[in-house]
Parts: structure tokens; sequence; C-alpha cells
């Protein structure tokens, strides 16, 4: 019998006593989990051991950064709707790990990282590469424990997925004690689906849901703005419900973007500092603001002091602390919203709002004459624009396509121009603004929708954050579309360096490497362009390799993301030119 036969064996539970490193495994399979983001390490060894009796069960990729993993697993649970695992080792390994952590809490995104750690009767000796795990992570996590026990194993996974998984998803922690991994146990899994100090979905609270369709039936200018909370909660199909019984046009946070489809005729864009004018404007002219799912976040709001002052604001959210956090709210709906939007929408009286929804035309032909026109349709012989590369690949994807971004120029750009016809088609890094997401988390993206075609659009200062995360593309074969928008500068910054410090560019000019020939080394198809004319056939190549293809557009130096509200202004400082 070899190895697989021995892990087949094992995997269909044979009534035998098994070591805590096979529990943990076992408790995974019995989740749901198939694929796995890691990097071994000392401290983690005999879970990689066992692991080895399992590749015919859990497919394990090999990131070349911890932090890679946790991106990757980031990446892999935005498209895939499932929870994202991670495996390290102890000490920095771990450490390795906190931003993603941190970004996956901001963002609400479901992981779980399994990190190794040194025997329990070494902790608190500053053994080596021994850290506290648990001190470090707990203000950035939903859950984090320490197994140090085989017992505690297959309750601990299973508490930490339901917990990761429900309510206002985040992420998980599990520090993993080396002998626990080695000790043995009469192995018996049990779902946990129940924690009595845990309250993943508040009861809805009497009246909230009659309060909010009140308000909305008498509305004559309302106005919806949509959060990923749709998204994770999977009520685009309510959402589109609501919205059409009562005529509500709509705006988009980024990380809300696909919830609805770009040519949805009430969607009217995304919100933000670098948001379209029509959402933003028309915030501060609506009777009622109806928020889905979404934190009223400052790069939404700006000054909140003149934020939607003349409005009724209705308040849809799982999460209770979230609700009047920012924004004093007028009827605040707690609930998970395929629930509360489907509730309120059954209270809806037919609305038409013919005149409301067309005032956003003039907005939006403003917006394009003065922004987008000269973005995707740029005159003479300047420079490639971001947004007409970024434009140019939607359009070469039928639209379908799954976008990934860094941050930066390169995100605010991809999301403001490229368009979605599906839910699931939007993985950036929201609140934390984590340089060197992009590549790693476009990797996860691939493995959670393989049959999609994944674009990633970074810049050259976020590619090099975690450049190295092209040899885990090689060694996995994987067919991911990387766009550089190249500029040669740290351009957001050089951005808010030139509208706000005088143009005094400290420390942003980049003096950059040969990306293609990188890519080459890592046996990555890649390509150089410039010139307008040699985009839509660098494009068709691009698209039609198979196999992993870096393309790289050098593009303005000095490109503005506009249109622009500078950080803590109001809707009437919005730069456009």
């Amino acid at each position: 019998m070899d190895n697989k036969d021995i892990g087949n064996n094992r995997a269909q539970g044979a009534d035998e006593k098994v070591t805590g490193s096979e529990a943990m495994l076992k408790t995974l399979i019995a989740e749901g989990v198939d694929t796995i983001f890691g990097y071994p390490g000392g401290q983690v060894i005999p879970l990689y051991d066992c692991l080895y009796d399992y590749r015919d069960k859990l497919k394990h990729v090999l990131v070349r950064h911890e932090q890679g993993a946790t991106h990757a697993a980031q990446g892999y649970a935005r498209v895939s709707g499932k929870v994202g695992v991670v495996m390290v080792t102890s000490g920095p390994g771990a450490t390795n790990t906190i931003t993603g952590i941190a970004d996956a809490m901001i963002d609400s995104t479901p992981i779980v990282v399994i990190s190794g750690q040194v025997p329990s009767p070494l902790l608190g000796t500053d053994a080596f590469q021994e850290i506290d795990v648990i001190g470090i992570t707990q203000p950035i996590t939903k859950w984090t424990y320490q197994i140090r026990k085989p017992e505690e194993i297959a309750w601990a996974v299973s508490r930490a997925f339901y917990i990761a998984s429900s309510g206002r998803p985040g992420p998980v922690v599990l520090d993993f004690a080396k002998d626990a991994q080695v000790g043995t146990i009469d192995y018996e899994y049990e779902k946990v689906t129940y924690i009595r100090s845990y309250q993943p979905a508040p009861e809805r609270i009497a009246g909230q849901v009659e309060a909010a369709a009140e308000l909305i039936n008498k509305a004559k200018k309302p106005f919806a703005l949509v959060g990923q909370g749709v998204i994770l909660s999977g009520a685009e199909r309510e959402l589109y419900a609501f919205l059409e019984k009562a005529d509500i046009p709509a705006g988009s946070t980024v990380l809300g973007l696909s919830a609805m489809s770009s040519g949805y005729r009430l969607n009217k864009g995304m919100l933000g500092m670098h948001g379209n004018v029509g959402p933003n404007r028309k915030t501060n002219e609506c009777d009622v603001l109806i928020a889905i799912g979404m934190r009223f976040d400052d790069r939404v709001t700006g000054n909140l002091q003149t934020y939607a002052k003349q409005a009724k604001i209705i308040h849809l959210d799982i999460d209770l602390s979230e609700i009047g956090k920012n924004v004093p709210v007028d009827v605040p709906v707690v609930g998970d919203a395929k629930e509360t939007l489907a509730a309120i929408t059954n209270l809806l009286q037919p609305a038409k709002h013919t005149e409301w929804i067309d005032s956003f035309a003039a907005d939006e032909k403003e917006e394009y004459e003065k922004v987008i026109r000269k973005e995707i349709q740029p005159e003479g012989d300047r420079l490639l624009q971001m947004g007409e590369v970024v434009c140019k690949v939607s359009e070469a994807t039928g639209n379908k396509a799954v976008l990934v971004t860094d941050v930066g120029q390169s995100q605010m750009m991809s999301v403001r121009y490229f368009k979605y016809s599906q839910s699931r088609s939007v993985v950036t890094s929201g609140g934390l603004g984590t340089m060197g997401y992009g590549l790693p988390a476009a990797i996860g993206a691939k493995f959670g929708a393989p049959g999609r075609t994944v674009c990633l659009f970074v810049g050259d200062g976020g590619l090099q954050m975690t450049l190295q995360e092209l040899g885990t593309i090689m060694q996995e074969k994987l067919n991911v579309k990387i766009i550089v928008l190249n500029n040669n500068y740290l351009g957001m910054v050089r951005q808010w360096q030139e509208l706000f410090f005088n143009k005094r560019y400290s420390a942003t000019a980049m003096e950059n490497p040969d990306f293609a020939a990188i890519a080459n080394a890592y046996g990555i198809a890649a390509r150089t362009v410039e010139k307008r004319e040699e985009l839509d056939g660098a494009l068709a190549e691009m698209l039609n390799h198979d196999g992993a293809y870096m393309l790289i557009a050098n593009v303005v130096a000095h490109g503005m993301v506009y249109p622009m509200i500078p950080a803590g202004g109001t809707i009437t400082d919005i730069i456009m030119e």
C-alpha cells in the first residue's frame, strides 16, 4: 500500500487512533476545504508530514512568502464564497501573516490561519521561533485560539470555520502547539453550528422593517448605497427586486461594485473619493438614503459634518456596531441583508421615480466630458492612459473577467473603468489599502474560480512588494493575466504631492527593472507596450495565450485619477480636471 492509499484509508475515517496533525487535516476536509495556501517550517513540520498522505484530498499551494499566503486565501475566499485557509510555521512565519489578517478583518473576508507553535511546555520561555501569536492577533481577528492538546483540535477547527464564515465574516487564527500536532487521540468530529456566547445574525428588532418601508414609500428621491454585505449574504437577487419595485437608483462602494452588473439601469456607479460624480452628488440631494451592507467609511463620506444632512437615513447591516458608528441613523435595520431586504420589499408600494433617476444624466454627461472621454479616448500622440488600458482589457474579456487589483492609482483606475456582468468579480484591498495585495490575491482568485479569466491590474510599486509570488504562478502553472500600469512612480502618493504638497515629489520616483525579463525568468510570457497602436494586438496576444502572461503598459508618468474629493472634503470640493 503506497502513501496515496494510506491517505484514502485514513480520510474515510477508519477506526484508529490518529495524531493531532491528522485530526487537523480530517477536520479541514470535513469543513469542505480543498485548497491550502502555506509555507512550511520547523514548528509545523509534523502537520506538513501528515499532509503528504492527504495530497489527493487537499491541494497545497506553496507561496513564496507567508503574507502572500494570506492574500491568496483572501482572493480565494472573495471569488468562491468559501473560507480561505493558510498554514504557516511559528515565529516569523506567523508574524508575516499579520498584514493579511488585518486586511481580512477590515474587509470582512473569511480566512482561517493555522500557525505552528513551539511545544506547550516551552511556551513563555522565549524558545526558538516562539512568539505570542494570540496576543498579536487578538485585536485583528474575530477569534483566536491556541491548541495545546490534540483533544481540542476537532472542536477548535470547526468552531473556527463557523465563526469565520457566519455573520459578518472575518479571519480566525489557530495557534497549533507542536506537541498537540504529534499527540494521539480517538478522533471524533462534530460540526459546530451554535456557540452560546456568539450571535452571528442578531434577531430582527420589531418595527424596524416596517419603519424602513414606510420611509421609502413616502420618498420622492430615494437613493441606495450598496456595500459588500449584499455579496457576502448572497442577496444580489433580493437587491434587484428591492430596487426594481421602488424604482431606486443605487451607487456602490468599492467592495460592493459587482453586486449589480455594470449595465444595470439603476446602477449609477461608484461612491467615494474617486467615485462617479452622480452618486456622490445625489447622496447630498436625496431625501431618503438607504445604506445596505456598508459601513460609511471615510473614503465614502468625506466630511461627516456635511454628509447627507438633508436625508432620512436607513441602515441595513448585520453588525450592530456599525449602525450609528459614523453617521446618525433614523431607521436601523439589524440583520442579514438577504432577509431584511426581502422583508422590506414585501412592504413596498410599486413606485416610479423617473424624474429623479433622469437627473443623474447631467452629472454623467459632465463627468464624461471632463474626465472619462479624456481618459479612455485620449487625443493626439500622448502616452497610454491608465484608464484606456483598463477599459480595453475589460471589453476584450466581454466584461466577464474577475478583476483583481493592487492598491493606488492602478486600483482606482481599474475599479472605475472595468465592467462587471456577474457577482464576486472584484478582488481588492479596501479598508487597509495594502500594497502588494494584488499578485497573491490573483493567485487565490484563480484557484477559487478556475473557470474564469482573472485579470490583475497592478502598479510598478505594488508589483515589487510581492514580486516573488511569480514563482508560485510558475510552479502551479496558473493562467493569470497580469497588467502592469507602469508609470515609474508611486503614483497615488505622487498625485497627492502634486495636488496638495506643491509638487514636492519626495521619494516617489522609481527606477524599475525590466519587468518582462523578470517574468520570462519565471517562465511567464511577457510583452511591453507604450504606443497606442500596439495595445489591441497585445491584448489579443495576452488573452489568447494559454498560460500566465504579463503585459507591461508604460503609461503617462503624471496621470491623475479624477474625479477626486480631497480627504475630509465634501462633494463641493470635487476636482475633475
